[in-house]
């Protein structure tokens, strides 16, 4: 059932799958865990989290599995505040407060946990480090790894890829344009990361010595089986588990997956200041031509916005991220997710031979 491999070794894991580091609420314990004890990688999302909400959920999942886990944090980045560019995205915001009622209208923070976060990681001897939106400085992938734990970095570029493997990552993940939630994208421009998977892939394989992981559009058995054949020890897979039982997305995000089609993604900087790929809506095609904030004030600007309209059950103005195979998805236990991929993956070599 997969072959092991230098990756899957590494880790601990039986399949070659690690369920995506997805912020925001989505990779609750529940799915953590039940992606774990089903032999995959569960990973918790921690962009978001403050130290406490991180410690309570390093907590939970120890009582839920032992099995092998990880948890995926974001390189801070700390633009610099402009108040002019702060008022106008305010005031091309305030329709949208309006409409959902919100009253309050809080200046954006830039917390900085990441610190906190690695020092929880290292605590709890957390078995998976993966990093999103940059590089670990070297000296915090030494400190990792001297403690035994596994660190994973993001290219959505052969360069970048070149760069996490000089900086001493055990693997990387090579981030297709397939991929739903935000680009990973921190050498250039987002446009010049948006490769496809299976271009990116095998390129990056040829390059670096280190395991590649492959994410974007991988849904199924096949595209696991594919992924392989290109030279991936692995698969991360985000929107697949997005559509879970044990999934933290609201049932509106749910359901916007399971009834979206392969061309109704679009890539939008609207809600966070940093591409992301998510279903269209109302929001995303008003705010198309709005210039907006960086990441994270932009972020913080549109958070009480997302947070209503999930709240009064107004997909137009959530953040519905999804990769571009949505009519692959499925509304199945993490467990049942990862038993079909595997099972798909071996009807996928029958047929080839």
């Amino acid at each position: 059932m997969g072959n092991p491999n230098d990756f899957t070794k590494m880790t601990g894991i039986k399949h070659p799958i690690v369920q995506a580091g997805m912020a925001g609420g989505i990779t609750t314990s529940d799915l953590v865990a039940g992606v774990s004890k089903a032999g995959a990688l569960g990973t918790i999302g921690a962009g978001y989290m403050n130290a406490d909400a991180l410690e309570k959920m390093l907590n939970e999942i120890k009582d839920l599995t032992t099995s092998p886990y990880g948890v995926n944090l974001f390189i801070p980045e700390r633009p610099e505040i402009n108040e002019k560019e702060l008022k106008e995205a305010t005031e091309k915001l305030a329709p949208y407060r309006k409409e959902l009622n919100i009253e309050k209208n809080e200046l954006p923070s830039l917390p900085n946990e990441f610190n906190r976060q690695l020092e929880l990681i290292i605590k709890h001897q957390v078995p998976v480090c993966s990093f999103t939106f940059g590089v670990p400085d070297r000296d915090i992938v030494r400190e990792l790894k001297k403690q035994g734990i596994i660190v994973i970095g993001t290219a959505t570029t052969v360069e970048e890829a070149l760069i996490n493997e000089e900086n001493g990552v055990d693997a990387v993940t090579a981030q297709g344009s397939e991929a739903g939630g935000h680009r990973g994208t921190f050498k250039d421009s987002f446009e010049k990361g948006m490769i496809g998977m299976m271009s990116l892939v095998p390129q990056v394989v040829d390059k670096v010595q280190i395991p590649v992981i492959a994410a974007g559009g991988i849904m199924d058995g096949r595209g696991l089986l594919a992924a392989q054949v290109l030279g991936a020890q692995g698969v991360q897979m985000g929107t697949a588990f997005v559509t879970s039982v044990e999934s933290g997305a609201k049932s509106l995000h749910k359901e916007a997956i399971l009834h979206t089609a392969e061309d109704q993604t679009v890539i939008t900087s609207a809600f966070s200041g940093k591409p992301a790929r998510g279903i269209e809506n109302q929001f995303t095609r008003e705010m198309q031509s709005v210039d907006t904030p960086p990441y994270p004030l932009q972020n913080s600007l549109t958070k009480e916005i997302r947070k209503e309209a999930a709240a009064q059950n107004k997909p137009d103005y959530m953040s519905l991220w999804s990769g571009q195979s949505p009519r692959l998805s499925r509304h199945l236990s993490a467990a049942a997710i990862i038993e079909q991929v595997m099972a798909e993956r071996e009807d996928a070599i029958k047929h080839l031979s």
